[in-house]
């Protein structure tokens, strides 16, 4: 998998684990929700994201995404 799919994937799994938890335990949970979104609304324009930095220092090749 490059970095790409791996932060699609990651992304993904944190908005369905968190909205489980906001459901079952604490509407407070919803806070991560939110940061995961802007944070993937902030890398689209920007290119920034930090768990590309840290895949990449990690030796995940590139995608097309986050160069």
């Amino acid at each position: 998998m490059n970095i790409d799919r791996i932060i699609f994937a990651f992304a993904g799994a944190m908005i369905l684990i968190t909205t489980i938890f906001a459901v079952s335990h604490s509407l407070h949970w919803l806070w991560v929700t939110a940061f995961v979104g802007a944070n993937m609304f902030q890398a689209a324009f920007t290119g920034f994201c930090p768990l590309a930095h840290i895949l990449r220092a990690a030796g995940f090749r590139s995608g097309k995404a986050f160069k």
